[in-house]
């Protein structure tokens, strides 16, 4: 688990994010259903490729991603680091849609 400082420090980075006791969110609004499809499904296969899976919740266009790494208790660098991938599919899918 990250210390206090340093979860600070990475959310510094990543301004799309907001804390959230144990949790880091973000929340997206796609143009449309389908672009929020995409976004799930392309963050979806990342996740799978890390072993590390998000809370997902979507409603009609709205996205909201939630992370934390339940065995260590709290945030680690693989919640920061797929927060990063989320960011950049996110960034991606939205600038080709």
């Amino acid at each position: 688990m990250l210390a206090e400082s340093e979860i600070v420090k990475r959310l510094g980075v990543l301004p799309a994010w907001r804390r959230e006791g144990r949790e880091i969110r973000r929340e997206v609004t796609a143009r449309d259903f389908p672009t929020a499809i995409r976004i799930v499904d392309a963050v979806a296969v990342r996740a799978e490729e890390l072993d590390h899976h998000p809370d997902i919740d979507i409603r009609w266009r709205t996205v909201t991603f939630a992370l934390t790494t339940h065995s260590a208790g709290g945030l680690t660098e693989s919640d920061f680091g797929l927060a990063a991938d989320i960011d950049r599919i996110v960034e991606n899918i939205e600038s080709h849609a």
